[in-house]
């Protein structure tokens, strides 16, 4: 629910702290950039952490936005209050990719079964998946990530499950794709966006590859949708920075900087 309209006059400058999800960090720094450039009132500053992270910072007061790729669990509104008012502002896939060497050896399509059995531990060489003979590096995410609570409700089956599979955590999407293009054995999920540069195999999963077109369309399931959260009545910055990346402008960065826009 959008709440609030701009309100009162506010300081020139006045700054709007936004935190949270690394998914919809570059989004956020986007939006961010084009709405300072276009106006004098309030200068946005944008800091991720992990939507978990961005969810405390904006119940706490810390931050005036919370970004989040899932929404607020029942636990945090125990925690914090329900007070949480959410934003849709625009969608994002998950995606499962390789280093280029498994992904030039073979490895270009995966089924959900078999990502949930490499996460699981059942599968951890390439060769059995007709990759090469390489033991698997697998790349995970940390606990808070709303990154990883998507892939394990989705994938493992369960938000909390385990995944007993994964030998390396990291703590963002950059940390994951530098892993796996670090490596030549790795597999790992990470926002869309993330993975539009080439720079990493991305794997068809159950037959449908990741793109603009099949997240929007939901043929691609591994979607997610993205938020802006405020605690109980947003400020007039953070409204009008919420209104902007509403806008016919902002849904034009989310285009830009590989998001599906609403």
């Amino acid at each position: 629910m959008i709440v609030g309209a701009l309100g009162t006059a506010a300081t020139a400058g006045e700054t709007v702290k936004v935190s949270g999800s690394t998914t919809v960090l570059p989004l956020a720094e986007g939006g961010a950039e084009a709405f300072n450039s276009a106006q004098a009132n309030y200068k946005v500053i944008v800091t991720g952490g992990g939507t978990g992270v961005g969810i405390k910072n904006v119940a706490d007061g810390i931050s005036d936005i919370g970004m989040a790729s899932r929404e607020v669990t029942a636990d945090e509104i125990s925690q914090f209050g329900d007070k949480f008012n959410e934003n849709l502002i625009g969608y994002d896939g998950i995606v499962i990719a390789v280093s280029k060497q498994i992904y030039d050896g073979g490895v270009t399509s995966l089924t959900r079964e078999q990502v949930k059995k490499i996460y699981s531990g059942e599968i951890d060489n390439w060769k059995d998946l007709g990759g090469p003979d390489e033991e698997m590096l697998v790349v995970g995410r940390e606990q808070g990530s709303g990154t990883r609570d998507t892939f394990n409700e989705d994938i493992m089956g369960d938000k909390k499950a385990e995944t007993p599979g994964v030998n390396t955590v990291t703590g963002s999407n950059a940390e994951v794709k530098t892993a796996v293009t670090g490596s030549d054995k790795a597999i790992g999920y990470m926002g869309f966006s993330y993975a539009e540069d080439g720079t990493v195999g991305v794997i068809t999963l159950d037959g449908v590859a990741p793109s603009k077109e099949t997240i929007k369309d939901g043929r691609y399931e591994l979607a997610r949708k993205l938020y802006f959260y405020t605690f109980g009545d947003a400020t007039a910055g953070a409204q009008a920075f919420i209104d902007f990346m509403l806008s016919a402008d902002g849904q034009a960065v989310a285009e830009e900087y590989g998001f599906v826009p609403l």
